[in-house]
């Protein structure tokens, strides 16, 4: 007998080599955690930089850092009021300027323009990853390819060249610097941004594929630059192989995201399929890098099946609060981008009207959110009308179940003066009955969706 065998005044029994039996909690795999909504918000706007003190310095350093945060910033050619790569900023910093995002791109070269899902303003130690991108393209079967051969005409070839040697020759170029042949089909459609000259789409073609670097913009107009000229070192970089990029770019989507579907990981840089996001979430689930998480949603419809960080919980404990303000969120703004997730996490349906025919818009053409702490809580459709100075504000929805209180109306006027001031604005001009008092309360008929609630008319509706 043992001593403890001993002690307790026992025998040992017959020992039996009996199979271990496995317990019901063992048999049955454990179901994933579920996320709150709200959880997977608020891990968003800290990802998108939105969780910070708007009122810190703007440095070229923090600027910097903050888009490195973010993994880009998308550049669009709209400037209803202000565009959309300088207005991601200035949401970000409340004393940013513009030069200093000149100064990043132009002179210090430590970020560069090129393509996630639209044009975008990226950090440059991600270049390699373009790399990869770059020689994807030129590949027979990538569609850049019959897009160029379409735009550039039979002597495709011969005009890249020509291109080519301009540049070499001549150093920097823009589109305008090419003489533009128009050809007889071209007259009859009329002018318009569409009808690319052979040369305007080899310049984009070249940049596309990475020979050519965008090293200004004039007026918003590209100037094109030799990418062995302008980027020299990264320029020479070798590519990743096809599963390093797949790697990166899921690996850092979802750092940035914390939770994910695979669709969202896909969706982020586009740069790789939903059959590859979907593979390495399943082979990242196996090795423990990613867990399963049931995903609930902030619109009342159905959780979906997500991967997320394994220490999501932590990271969300770190996270501030959100500032106690309004801001004007760009329709291009990384946190509502994904229309899908937006209306998920915020219960805030959204889409970009500018291209749908007026009669058929259900509130503008530059219709912009409003986010106040961690939620939307309406949107306004504003315009910069430069030869005046005045930034008009046209019409003011709040969403269902927000109460357009004296404070809530307060905080937009300030929210709206400040965006003013950072544009150039000398004066803000609100719908007729407006005042931060919130004298207007009569709810106008009009075309708004019955979720939102119209609080006032603007002028020229």
């Amino acid at each position: 007998m043992t001593s403890a065998e001993n002690r307790a005044g026992k025998r040992p029994g017959p020992r039996l080599a009996l199979k271990s039996r496995t317990s019901s909690n063992e048999r049955v795999k454990a179901a994933p955690p579920i996320i709150p909504a709200e959880t997977a918000r608020h891990l968003l706007l800290g990802g998108a930089g939105l969780l910070e003190d708007p009122d810190r310095p703007a440095s070229a350093a923090r600027v910097l850092k903050q888009i490195e945060r973010m993994g880009f910033v998308q550049v669009d050619t709209i400037n209803t009021v202000e565009r959309a790569h300088q207005h991601i900023l200035l949401t970000r910093f409340d004393r940013y300027r513009p030069a200093t995002l000149t100064r990043l791109l132009e002179r210090e070269r430590t970020l560069f323009e090129h393509w996630t899902h639209d044009a975008s303003i990226i950090p440059i130690g991600l270049y390699p990853q373009w790399r990869y991108r770059f020689e994807r393209a030129k590949q027979p079967d990538h569609r850049l390819q019959s897009w160029a051969l379409r735009k550039i005409g039979r002597n495709a070839n011969r005009v890249i060249e020509h291109v080519l040697e301009r540049i070499e020759k001549e150093g920097p170029l823009m589109s305008r610097d090419f003489e533009e042949v128009k050809s007889a089909r071209t007259k009859e459609r009329g002018e318009g941004w569409w009808n690319w000259k052979p040369q305007k789409a080899a310049l984009e073609y070249l940049w596309r594929i990475g020979e050519l670097s965008i090293s200004a913009r004039t007026s918003f107009q590209k100037v094109y630059e030799l990418s062995s000229r302008w980027l020299p070192e990264h320029h020479e970089q070798p590519p990743p192989s096809q599963d390093g990029h797949l790697d990166w770019a899921c690996r850092e989507a979802l750092e940035r995201l914390v939770i994910a579907t695979p669709r969202e990981l896909q969706q982020f840089w586009l740069a790789i399929g939903i059959d590859s996001a979907r593979r390495w979430c399943k082979e990242a689930t196996a090795t423990g890098e990613v867990i399963e998480v049931e995903l609930a949603s902030a619109d009342g419809s159905k959780s979906r099946k997500a991967i997320a960080k394994p220490d999501w919980k932590r990271r969300a404990a770190r996270l501030a609060d959100a500032p106690r303000r309004i801001r004007l969120l760009n329709p291009f703004d990384p946190a509502i981008r994904d229309r899908q997730r937006t209306l998920r996490l915020f219960d805030f349906e959204y889409a970009f009207e500018a291209f749908v025919p007026e009669s058929k818009r259900r509130f503008g053409y530059y219709v912009m959110p409003l986010l106040e702490g961690d939620r939307l809580i309406g949107r306004v459709d504003p315009k910069f009308h430069r030869d005046q100075g005045t930034l008009e504000v046209r019409r003011v929805w709040w969403e269902a179940g927000i109460k357009p209180t004296q404070t809530r109306r307060r905080a937009l006027h300030e929210a709206t003066e400040r965006f003013a001031e950072q544009i150039g604005a000398e004066q803000v001009r609100w719908p007729k009955g407006w005042t931060a008092k919130g004298a207007a309360r009569k709810r106008p008929a009009g075309n708004a969706k019955p979720s939102a609630r119209p609080v006032v008319k603007g002028h020229g509706d």
